[in-house]
């Protein structure tokens, strides 16, 4: 199924493009989600007017990321955390965990924007990413201390 793109999404592509997805992830995920919308002949005469000014939309969503990617480049975050034999925690750091923090700071990230594989459980210094958009990845310092 053909869909054109109303916002940018992972892996797919920016607005105004069309392209070939399932028809379940276009019905279930991108249509009712406001991402996408069916690329019927009317759709797609109408898209090249919006174009222009999807763009310019997109570019402002980009230029603001980037400005809370520039702040978030200088942050980190530490965590004094219980620790056993081995340097191995009692717990874990896990993305909520970071997410508050960085709350804490002033930016208001929520922890599925956190790329974080598995939770930290030891000791050291990690390079944790965030999502702000799809074409923006900044990486955090998180600090993980003995208490």
């Amino acid at each position: 199924m053909e869909v054109i793109l109303r916002n940018a999404v992972d892996k797919l592509g920016h607005p105004g493009d069309i392209v070939s997805v399932s028809p379940g992830y276009a019905r279930n995920f991108l249509i009712p989600r406001g991402f996408a919308y069916e690329a019927t002949q009317g759709n797609r005469k109408r898209i090249a007017f919006e174009k222009s000014r999807l763009e310019a939309l997109e570019n402002e969503r980009i230029a603001a990321a980037q400005a809370i990617a520039d702040k978030l480049a200088e942050v980190s975050v530490t965590f004094a955390a219980r620790v056993g034999e081995e340097g191995k925690l009692f717990g874990s750091v896990t993305t909520a965990d970071i997410a508050h923090q960085l709350e804490a700071q002033g930016f208001k990230i929520e922890k599925r924007q956190i790329e974080l594989n598995e939770p930290i459980k030891t000791l050291g210094v990690y390079r944790v990413g965030v999502r702000l958009h799809a074409d923006v990845h900044p990486e955090i310092k998180v600090w993980v201390i003995k208490q």
